[in-house]
């Protein structure tokens, strides 16, 4: 067995009509932000993904006395975006949503390739002036609340050793991937396979699929997304997946969309589509959930029709839970259909019984011959990148802590978590998150306090903080925080309670605590909620 590991590479390709090669350069500390000699920082924005840019650019804008930096552990701007490169890499998510409110995303196509996203998420980077206040290559391992300074410091790895940074405000915009590792199940005689055994996030550069058999194991968005750009070269292409999914199709551009552009304007445009995407999905999720029996004939009839009668639906393509109870994944334009109608891509459903040098072997008896595996078997998550979080010398165990409003931890002060919907495109709330921050920085200043606190419930949540059947979540519940029915303890997965909760409610709401330095907190974490 050839297990490939590799780096992903190089810098993001051109966007919106400028030149394919970027002309930005990334400066590894040596910037405006890195001048504070001290180290001492008002906010520290830890992640230059989609999410952590977007903050970035919110401090900027609506708190320009905040002293402001992002830390990286990368070497460039994009985070996901960055760190994906397998073919055909694109979003599942409409670019009018996926982008910022504030940046009109203005290429043809609504759904849009990696390298797109990547170069629009640094061009905002650029162009907002905030890859000065970016430090790449700079690892957080640890973070230290202390009560006394009111001051969190952060230990931060980097080429020159460990440094220390000190910040009065911290942003996690890490997301909840693990960037080192995929998940990868311990198939029997997976060692033997004599090709190269490949995971999505660790593509490699000189893989050639060219005229192979090309097994790819799983069923999931990757997998959706990856096989139709392998099928374009490859003799042939085999999904195997235990255990059918949900899979719709849209056009990837938006025919109205584009419409607005040419008539509207720009910027018009792009609210009026965001709009449109944001009501429709919010409809077809809410209709999911409401009246599935309905939403999954409807599903399955659109599937029976794209495969044109080469796969047996019911076997391959008729999931036994309802839609919604995991992700659907997106097939834009029907690509995914169009490869299995052109004879390039097959399925074979079921458990795989094992592996050998050759290709595998299912439960059921069939075999899959195959020169090249792929391992789209899902993602490992962590919280906070992976950072080890401390308050007053005390552990902080995410899945001991309560979340408020999925922003914040019960009794952990001064940090935002940022985290997106799973039902919606993820930066929808991470920049409803973003406005908070300021909202509650602001609330904070006018007070005279420096400190919040979120006072968290009698008795930790009864909820798993990510509501989803799929086995990435299911596998990371002993990391993820929680959340409870009432509110503010709960996590939206809905766009209009969350502009009423984040936008419109009151920062005052009796659940966060605001104090000055040295004073000491009324509200003590239960034993419950504690690290």
């Amino acid at each position: 067995m050839n297990l490939i590991r590799n780096k992903p590479v190089g810098p993001p390709f051109g966007w919106s009509g400028l030149p394919e090669q970027s002309s930005l350069s990334y400066n590894s500390g040596m910037t405006n932000a890195s001048s504070n000699a001290a180290g001492h920082y008002d906010v520290i924005i830890v992640g230059a993904g989609l999410s952590g840019v977007c903050a970035a650019w919110h401090l900027q804008k609506h708190r320009p006395q905040d002293r402001v930096l992002v830390i990286e552990a990368r070497e460039s701007v994009g985070g996901t975006w960055d760190l994906f490169r397998y073919p055909g890499v694109r979003s599942d998510s409409d670019m009018p949503t996926l982008g910022y409110a504030f940046r009109p995303w203005l290429e043809r196509d609504s759904i849009a390739h990696g390298e797109r996203i990547r170069h629009y998420i640094e061009q905002t980077a650029h162009d907002s002036g905030l890859l000065e206040r970016i430090r790449f290559g700079h690892k957080l391992a640890r973070a230290d609340w202390s009560s006394d300074l009111g001051m969190w410091t952060l230990h931060v790895q980097t080429a020159d050793g460990e440094q220390q940074l000190h910040t009065r405000f911290l942003m996690m915009c890490t997301g909840y991937y693990d960037y080192d590792q995929g998940h990868t199940p311990d198939w029997p005689g997976l060692e033997q396979f004599e090709g190269p055994v490949v995971h999505p996030q660790h593509w490699p550069d000189d893989l050639d699929w060219r005229n192979k058999h090309v097994g790819v194991i799983g069923s999931g968005a990757t997998a959706i997304t990856l096989i139709p750009s392998l099928a374009e070269d490859a003799r042939r292409v085999t999904m195997v997946q235990r255990t059918p999914t949900y899979i719709a199709e849209m056009p990837a551009r938006d025919a109205l969309a584009r419409w607005c552009h040419r008539h509207l304007g720009p910027r018009l445009a792009h609210w009026l589509t965001r709009w449109k995407n944001i009501l429709y999905t919010m409809f077809t999720y809410q209709l999911s959930r409401q009246f599935p029996d309905f939403m999954r004939r409807q599903l399955l009839s659109q599937v029976r029709e794209a495969v044109g009668g080469k796969l047996d639906v019911d076997k391959h393509f008729s999931p036994p839970y309802k839609p919604w109870d995991q992700r659907l994944c997106l097939a834009p334009d029907g690509d995914f259909f169009a490869a299995i109608r052109a004879g390039r891509v097959d399925v074979a459903t079921g458990d795989i019984q094992s592996i050998d040098a050759s290709g595998l072997t299912l439960h059921d008896g069939t075999r899959v011959d195959a020169d090249i595996l792929v391992t789209a078997t899902g993602l490992s998550l962590k919280v906070a990148g992976g950072a080890d979080l401390y308050v007053d010398g005390q552990r902080v165990r995410a899945a001991r802590r309560t979340t408020y409003k999925g922003a914040m931890l019960s009794g952990v002060p001064n940090l935002a978590l940022t985290m997106g919907y799973t039902n919606a495109s993820w930066t929808l709330k991470c920049e409803l998150i973003a406005q908070w921050v300021v909202r509650l920085r602001n609330h904070m200043e006018s007070g005279g306090k420096s400190v919040v606190l979120p006072r968290g419930p009698s008795a930790r949540g009864d909820r798993p903080f990510i509501d989803l059947d799929a086995g990435y979540i299911r596998r990371a519940d002993h990391l993820l925080p929680r959340q409870s029915q009432a509110h503010p303890w709960r996590v939206n997965q809905n766009y209009f309670q969350d502009l009423r909760a984040f936008r419109w409610s009151r920062i005052d709401d009796g659940a966060l605590e605001f104090l000055a330095v040295g004073e000491t907190m009324t509200w003590q974490p239960a034993r419950e909620a504690g690290g």
